[in-house]
């Protein structure tokens, strides 16, 4: 490959890799966050089907404090096709100040994705959670299941925002 195609190709792969570290358009991060009430295990209990998790039940994020003050991200669930656990971990970090919940989450080196907690409760146990865009969007939890209370007002919030929620899959936890 010559020099200048290896060129544009190298910005355009870090202007994706940029921008998919954002938020949607019209959507707010939680502000204030704090980070050390975040961190641990959360249960997913929804999400939209993505590449990465088709197939997964079971499945986990654990948040970790890293050294470097960036936070450890593991995710793990059980393929239901392969009938074996899988697991990834990768890193975040603030994309701007840590009291708002605006991240940027790498599982593959240079590459960031947008994580924007948009809604969670007062004692840090459930959460609304997309990506950078409207095609990603998780509802967590610490156990493995969610009120419906809670669940009400997370669709709701994300009906609003212009999330497709008839679209997520709910996540068998046993």
């Amino acid at each position: 490959m010559n020099t200048y195609l290896s060129k544009i190709l190298t910005s355009l792969l870090l202007i994706l890799a940029i921008g998919c570290a954002s938020v949607p358009e019209g959507v707010e991060p939680v502000t204030p966050f704090n980070k050390a009430k975040y961190l641990g295990k959360w249960y997913e209990i929804a999400r939209f089907d993505s590449r990465f998790e088709r197939d997964l039940i079971n499945t986990t994020a654990e948040y970790a404090l890293r050294e470097d003050g960036s936070i450890s991200v593991t995710n793990r669930g059980f393929n239901t096709v392969d009938e074996d656990w899988e697991s990834v971990t990768g890193k975040a970090k603030f994309v701007g100040n840590e009291d708002v919940a605006q991240l940027k989450v790498s599982f593959f080196g240079p590459f960031y994705s947008g994580y924007n907690v948009i809604a969670l409760d007062a004692d840090y146990q459930y959460a609304l959670v997309c990506g950078g865009d409207l095609d990603y969007l998780w509802i967590l939890s610490r156990t493995k299941n969610i009120p419906e209370n809670i669940k009400t007002e997370y669709l709701s919030i994300a009906d609003s925002l212009g999330f497709k929620t008839e679209n997520l899959i709910w996540v068998k936890q046993d």
